[in-house]
């Protein structure tokens, strides 16, 4: 048959059509599902809070020597922290759509990070977690950074949530930091809010509007995704915590955030909502230590701005351990421990099923999910549901761990040779020494996990001597 470009575009309509009705139909199944298991009075509230480009060392509780952060080490002290917890990509858009979607984002489309031009988002078909929390009967709030298209069609209120204030993209997307001629505005729902945004005063926007939505929670439970667009550059703080951290300027800026997660907490327990609510901090990459050329062109950023992976290798838009290895903080009254540390793997996409599950509501049965349920995990009593997990730098495969090895591949200079290296992160989570030629039995297996996860998937992968990668 001759392809015909003509009926390309009433084609690619037919077919979004099509995605999108099979994601209705899927969400009325689960509406019929989660009305089975009784008023939704009885579920419990959940909170999200999710920092932007926040290292694994940066908080007190997780070993910063200057940042100072009582309430989140208080809020770790009280509940669970998790010391093996992983974002699904080192960047922007696709975390957020693993996060959302419980998925690889290369299976949604969203592998790279989106522009304030770019015509796409996360597809309609995707079935995202605030969908299955409102099917369920919860209110579904987003404050924050969005990333997932800033078109109408891939809105946070197109996606599940009843009620969205914050920005569509990243501060930095503007100039001089892009080429862009898209001016950055906050939106409330779908609308652009008139006036220039004042990087400086966002936590406290932020913050204001996460407690307004606690205070008018009514007799349906809610979920509240709040995610900062903070300590992503350029940095912004209000005067009052300007100046105030031993941390420099980025202290001032984690310190900010400890004092929003507080008064989040203090709003709950103000409502009496404190013991029937899940509260989760995490964030969505490492730190950026490693700036292109693009980002110090203007004195609002220096190289100082970026935070700490802590004991770990790497940073933001890398597969080593400090680019997607992130805090994770869990408390929920009566249902999970206080002071338990685990380093039982676990990641972003565990979330849409774990909460899923605390709504009665299953996640959906026609697609690929790669998150599970790590309720058992966060209350001290179970293992990680995990035997591998997968690092996807955009559409590349670069490495898989297990509970103890991590195969990376890399391409050797000058040559651009692909090596593998293999760690051993029970003893060297710093992944300083290579012990591929001592393990090749283990280096074996791991590269046929990640052969068989890029035939699923697509995602690309080097050919490595002596192994056999798979055949388009």
């Amino acid at each position: 048959m001759r392809y015909d470009p003509g009926v390309r575009q009433p084609l690619l309509i037919l077919a979004a059509g099509l995605l999108s009705a099979v994601a209705a139909l899927s969400l009325a199944r689960l509406r019929i599902e989660a009305a089975r298991h009784g008023p939704p009075s009885l579920l419990p509230n959940i909170v999200l809070i999710f920092a932007d480009d926040l290292g694994y060392g940066d908080l007190g509780v997780y070993g910063h020597p200057t940042i100072k952060t009582p309430r989140l080490d208080r809020l770790a002290a009280e509940g669970v922290k998790l010391t093996s917890f992983y974002a699904a990509a080192p960047a922007c858009t696709p975390s957020r759509a693993a996060l959302l979607t419980g998925r690889f984002p290369i299976r949604s489309g969203m592998n790279d990070v989106l522009m304030p031009e770019s015509t796409q988002g996360l597809p309609q078909a995707e079935v995202t977690l605030p969908e299955l929390l409102r099917s369920a009967g919860y209110r579904t709030a987003m404050v924050g950074k969005w990333h997932l298209g800033s078109r109408l069609g891939f809105m946070p209120t197109e996606h599940g949530f009843d009620s969205f204030f914050g920005l569509l993209y990243s501060n930095d997307m503007v100039r001089p930091w892009v080429q862009t001629d898209v001016p950055m505005r906050l939106y409330r729902q779908a609308e652009a809010v008139a006036g220039e945004v004042d990087v400086a005063t966002l936590t406290e926007k932020y913050t204001e509007e996460a407690v307004r939505v606690i205070r008018a929670h009514g007799d349906r439970p809610f979920f509240l995704y709040l995610a900062h667009v903070m300590p992503h550059v350029p940095l912004g703080v209000s005067p009052r915590f300007a100046g105030r951290s031993a941390g420099g300027r980025y202290g001032d800026v984690i310190e900010m955030l400890d004092w929003s997660t507080g008064q989040v907490l203090d709003a709950l327990r103000e409502a009496g909502l404190e013991s029937n609510t899940l509260v989760i901090f995490t964030s969505d990459n490492g730190p950026w230590l490693e700036m292109p050329p693009r980002m110090l062109v203007d004195p609002r950023v220096v190289q100082t701005d970026a935070g700490s992976a802590g004991p770990l290798r790497g940073s933001k838009a890398t597969t080593w351990e400090g680019g997607m290895r992130e805090p994770f903080i869990a408390r929920w009254p009566g249902h999970i421990p206080q002071g338990i540390v685990s380093s039982e793997l676990a990641t972003t996409m565990d979330l849409l099923p774990t909460l899923a599950k605390l709504a009665h509501v299953p996640p959906p049965v026609d697609r690929p999910i790669d998150g599970r349920d790590i309720l058992p995990v966060l209350s001290g009593t179970g293992v990680s549901p995990h035997d591998v997990f997968f690092y996807v730098n955009v559409r590349q495969l670069e490495g898989v761990r297990d509970a103890r090895w991590k195969l990376r591949l890399r391409k050797s200079q000058p040559d651009n040779r692909v090596v593998a290296e293999l760690y051993d992160l029970s003893l060297d989570p710093s992944e300083r020494y290579d012990v591929a030629a001592a393990h090749a039995d283990v280096v074996e297996r791991l590269y046929a996990r990640m052969s068989r996860f890029a035939s699923e998937t697509g995602a690309a992968i080097d050919p490595l001597p002596g192994q056999h990668p798979p055949s388009d």
